[in-house]
């Protein structure tokens, strides 16, 4: 052997050897993906707003109650200076109040537009991350009242988490008039 082809053919043998003992690259897994949401709980059961549609939760703040409005209407708080308006969903779809005392409850803070709008709901579950492929259209039962906000579900552990959109409950022409009359 020749001094200049010696240390390629340590090269190569070094190579081969590589090769040979080399284990596969792991086996790619389709990746799976991901619906997520605030989960909350109303009146037992359980809902899940879109990510982006909530921009805080809050524990219910200290409230001014307003003469002449709806009885959904808590009143309103000063939230970092700003007049957030508390409306209980519950009172507002007309179901049966959690078990739960009010010191338990959350407030889903919603904004779109001009709308800032504090929604109080029995208890807050956190982000919720669900795969895509567990939605179903027809989420099971859904009180009457909170039917045309709720847009399909989906499925974990047996469990259906129903679809609620707070950008459509902020349209509703109910909710925007607190009015009493």
């Amino acid at each position: 052997m020749s001094a200049q082809t010696a240390p390629f053919a340590v090269l190569t043998d070094i190579a081969q050897r590589s090769r040979a003992m080399a284990a596969g690259l792991p086996e790619q897994e389709e990746a799976v993906q991901l619906w997520n949401g605030i989960g909350f709980v109303l009146a037992g059961e359980r809902y899940v707003a879109p990510m982006g549609e909530v921009t805080e939760i809050l524990h219910v703040p200290r409230f001014t109650h307003i003469p002449g409005v709806r009885p959904f209407m808590l009143g309103a708080a000063n939230v970092r200076g700003r007049l957030l308006p508390l409306v209980d969903l519950a009172h507002y779809f007309e179901l049966p109040r959690s078990t739960r005392g009010f010191r338990d409850r959350r407030v889903l803070v919603v904004e779109q537009g001009d709308v800032f709008s504090g929604l109080v709901v029995d208890s807050v579950a956190g982000m919720q991350y669900f795969t895509v492929d567990s939605f179903v259209a027809e989420p099971g039962a859904v009180p009457a009242s909170v039917q045309p906000f709720v847009h399909g579900g989906y499925v974990r552990n047996e469990e259906t988490w129903k679809v609620f959109s707070t950008v459509e409950l902020l349209d509703d022409e109910r909710f925007l008039d607190v009015a009493q009359w």
